[in-house]
């Protein structure tokens, strides 16, 4: 038994998982904001620059799962500082990769590297948080959220005052958060249950509940449809329904993520007080009138309802990881990898998907469109278990 089972969130264990999600995720931020400059710089098509967001999302989400198997039948602690230091060195390296084929390889090592650090740590985020598991997942999610804000803040000054060659500076924050991460990991495999750090299969695991399983992974997807149609399409909609700015319209989607990883704070102590099933469910039942308020209003009371729309779209992604552990208990790593990384990947196809529908019938259509997918997820989210199960006695 872990020698948090029984007590709260590990602050100092935490804070070192946090952060690193933190300084993985912002090497994801940073692709599309070096797009422009790649094919400025470089002269890639838009069909090769969208081909790089393409290989970052395959390698870093899809892949997922499948580090995360790993992780649950050979536990590897290291895969957490080396993800991190992969991550940064890959992203660092885009921009001095003398071809194409190299570019494009580079971003592939930094989403391996973003994949790899994801099951492990998500793993260990769970046996920090004691029992307060909902709790400790968000603290742990909303440095990934900060991370992936950040990417584009910390990576366009540097390209624009040194060139490309600049994202070398990218390797100098992966590195030392790895660094901080070796030297913690001793420490935190104590927090850890002995089974857990030796890969022993003796102790039984309790039953796992692969159908609540999956209905929790399309309620996910979903979620992830109407994150991922937002993010492409806030900006365009305050550019072309209300004639505003492009900066505005930017401002109005920092808003959103900025609440998103607020909302993240305040879901995981709501879980573990009033229930999984019921975060996720309410969460799904406010997002189709928020939605219709943000395409029903003015540009500045707009931006109201997205902060609201960003905390309860956001806010619920650590309480769906720790009901994806919860639901298959003997295979934490492998859960985190799905609810982390492939459902939110596949969730990522519904952007072009959006983008064809406001083509043919403009972006308010569109945003009518994404205010009815949470029905869906609400009646999914209604059929789960009241309760997931919470091991250790928690």
């Amino acid at each position: 038994m872990s020698a948090a089972s029984n007590k709260g969130v590990d602050r100092r264990a935490m804070g070192v998982l946090s952060s690193g999600h933190l300084f993985t995720d912002l090497n994801q931020g940073a692709v599309a904001a070096l797009l422009p400059f790649l094919i400025s710089e470089r002269g890639l098509s838009l069909a090769a620059a969208g081909a790089l967001v393409f290989a970052a999302t395959v390698s870093s989400s899809l892949v997922q799962p499948l580090f995360g198997v790993f992780s649950d039948r050979n536990p590897i602690p290291a895969l957490m500082p080396l993800g991190v230091l992969l991550a940064g060195v890959g992203m660092a390296l885009v921009g001095v990769a003398p071809s194409y084929s190299l570019i494009f390889a580079s971003v592939v090592v930094s989403g391996v590297g973003v994949a790899a650090f994801h099951p492990e740590a998500a793993r260990f985020a769970n046996y920090v948080s004691g029992s307060r598991r909902a709790r400790g997942m968000s603290f742990f999610s909303v440095g990934g959220n900060a991370g992936f804000a950040l990417g584009p803040i910390v990576a366009t000054p540097l390209v624009l005052v040194f060139g490309l060659p600049g994202t070398l500076f990218l390797v100098l924050p992966a590195a030392l958060m790895a660094g901080v991460m070796f030297a913690e990991t001793s420490r935190m495999l104590r927090l850890a249950p002995e089974e857990a750090t030796n890969g022993s299969q003796e102790i039984e695991s309790p039953p796992e509940s692969w159908g609540p399983f999956a209905v929790m992974i399309a309620v996910v997807a979903v979620r992830s449809f109407v994150y991922f149609g937002l993010v492409a399409f806030v900006a365009s909609y305050y550019e072309r329904v209300h004639d505003a700015s492009a900066a505005l319209g930017n401002v109005a989607l920092t808003v959103m993520l900025a609440s998103g990883a607020v909302g993240t704070l305040f879901m995981g102590p709501l879980a573990d007080r009033f229930g999984r099933k019921a975060v996720l469910a309410w969460s799904m039942l406010v997002l189709p009138p928020l939605v219709l308020a943000f395409a029903s209003v003015g540009p500045y009371p707009g931006m109201v309802m997205l902060a609201l729309v960003g905390a309860a779209t956001v806010g619920t992604f650590g309480v769906t990881v720790v009901m994806g552990q919860e639901y298959l208990p003997g295979r934490i790593g492998l859960a985190a990898g799905i609810t982390m990384g492939l459902s939110i990947g596949l969730g990522g196809i519904g952007a072009p998907l959006l983008g064809l529908l406001a083509d043919a019938g403009g972006l308010r259509t569109t945003m009518l469109a994404i205010a009815a997918l949470p029905v869906l997820g609400l009646a999914l989210s209604l059929t789960l278990p009241a309760k997931t199960r919470a091991p250790d006695g928690a």
